[in-house]
């Protein structure tokens, strides 16, 4: 098992030089949905694994009024169960999405086990364990 010191750096894509292989992968902007079809939020923000240049988190933004005031969760691909036009349909409900990790880019730098902690949280095992693998979700 990889230790804190050998985590992958996650970045959010519009802080890197990467683009996605297939614009139609790109759900900035879509709304995130629960099992019962309740609003979460929408997806703000991507984060990459630069090494592998894989989506492996997303930042969800709800509450606020256009971008102020607003809550940025991430939450790992591997709760994404489905893709459509419009939504990302996640396998967690809202009020534990609401109690999730914050986004906080200083703690994010600063803690080496940030993102571990953000996997914990959703019962996710960490992308960088051995035997990972990347989630399929129905298009």
């Amino acid at each position: 098992m990889m230790n804190e010191q050998q985590q992958p750096t996650l970045e959010r894509l519009e802080d890197t030089d990467l683009t996605l292989a297939d614009p139609a992968d790109d759900i900035r902007g879509r709304t995130v949905v629960d099992p019962g079809g309740e609003e979460i939020g929408k997806v703000d923000s991507l984060f990459i694994d630069h090494d592998e240049r894989r989506v492996r988190l997303l930042q969800i933004s709800s509450g606020g009024i256009l971008g102020i005031g607003d809550s940025k969760q991430l939450i790992p691909v591997d709760s994404v169960t489905g893709v459509d036009e419009e939504t990302v349909h996640v396998d967690q409900n809202r009020e534990h999405v609401a109690r999730g990790p914050v986004y906080d880019p200083d703690l994010a730098r600063q803690d080496p086990r940030y993102f571990a902690d953000v996997y914990g949280y959703y019962g996710a095992a960490p992308f960088w364990t051995p035997g990972y693998v990347y989630p399929r979700y129905r298009r």
